[in-house]
């Protein structure tokens, strides 16, 4: 201090003044330094075979460099002191500003780590709506936190808010219970995954079926199959069953077919080669059930059903197989001299004599 004073004296300044000269030339060159270091950390969290260390550095990277001028602000208060009032307020002020510096860098970190996992490759879509809800609620959570940490910095107790919270939220529970409902739903579909966007789901408990658009914290917009756009509130999801066929393995062909009576010599040989067929067709599934039989005496046809499933899980490409196959089977039939069945009823008469008068005497 005594060198300061005695330079502030050479030069004609105050020694505060040159202290303070002394402070921001420190600061500058701190704030380079800072610079070299977090590039040096880039550089060897480059080469690393961790992501995480990246994502660190790059979270910390703006906020420490805010903080080191923060410490000299800090510092250049305990030099240059001003009215009590004012000092006083400026302290405080560095006391938030800690805190919305430690949030900011969370946040940062959140949100490295977001697109993190976001970026893996072999990440499903419904992973992806998870990671997005829970990063988002991680940041509410810590703006929250944060927030009373400033009220705490500034003079306020947050106990007597806490306090009030707790009766007040009672209320707004009871008067927002839907919309609380609805919230914890949408919550629940993110952590859950039965579906998310882009699936197609229906509900036999409802009359719910189409395109999931949007899942929302309070409404999930479906598109309907004629292109209405349903509005259905969260909370409904948890009391029903829902289907998602966006997520079925393969799509199932199930079908009867019916030859005529008089074709009954010809059923077993039928029956083989419609299975070989299917064994044969590269569309077909065979790692599943498949099974061919006749089942059935029918009204007017005897039945045989097949029972195999598609590789392709797409509607329209399923229906395309589906049609190949039902058309393999009439040519089947018809290659065996025998004739798809159609509904038909034969009438049996029965004759009765009548005796002429001369016979009744």
């Amino acid at each position: 201090m005594e060198m300061l004073a005695d330079a502030a004296g050479a030069l004609g300044v105050g020694p505060e003044l040159l202290s303070l000269a002394v402070l921001l030339v420190c600061g500058f060159i701190a704030h380079l330094a800072l610079g070299m270091l977090v590039n040096h950390l880039h550089n060897a969290a480059s080469h690393s075979r961790f992501n995480w260390d990246d994502v660190v550095v790059t979270a910390l990277e703006k906020p420490v460099r805010v903080v080191l001028w923060v410490a000299v602000a800090y510092l250049a208060l305990e030099i240059y002191t001003l009215g009590d009032g004012v000092q006083r307020r400026l302290l405080q002020a560095y006391d938030t500003a800690l805190v919305l510096l430690i949030a900011w860098f969370v946040h940062r970190l959140i949100h490295g780590v977001e697109q993190e996992l976001l970026e893996a490759r072999d990440r499903a879509s419904s992973d992806k709506a998870t990671i997005r809800a829970v990063a988002q609620l991680l940041r509410i959570t810590l703006w929250v936190t944060a927030g009373l940490g400033v009220l705490q910095s500034i003079g306020v107790s947050i106990s007597g808010l806490l306090a009030f919270g707790g009766i007040g939220g009672i209320a707004v529970g009871f008067a927002a219970k839907d919309l609380l409902a609805n919230f914890f739903g949408g919550l629940s579909i993110y952590l859950d995954r039965p579906f998310t966007t882009g699936d197609w789901i229906r509900s036999p408990d409802r009359n719910i079926e189409g395109t999931v658009e949007d899942i929302g914290w309070r409404l999930t917009r479906i598109r309907t199959f004629d292109q209405r756009p349903l509005y259905v509130p969260n909370a409904v999801f948890s009391q029903i069953a829902v289907e998602n066929p966006s997520r079925m393995n393969n799509r199932r062909i199930y079908e009867t077919v019916g030859i005529r009576y008089q074709d009954v010599g010809r059923m077993a040989a039928i029956v083989e080669q419609v299975k070989s067929m299917l064994q044969d067709h590269e569309e077909i599934d065979l790692s599943r059930t498949l099974i061919v039989n006749f089942v059935a005496f029918g009204p007017s046809s005897l039945d045989f059903f097949v029972y195999t499933f598609t590789k392709t899980t797409n509607w329209v490409r399923y229906h395309e197989i589906k049609q190949d196959v039902m058309l393999k089977i009439h040519d089947i039939i018809e290659a065996n001299d025998a004739e798809v069945a159609f509904p038909t009823r034969t009438l049996h008469v029965e004759q009765v004599m009548h005796m002429g008068s001369e016979d009744r005497q």
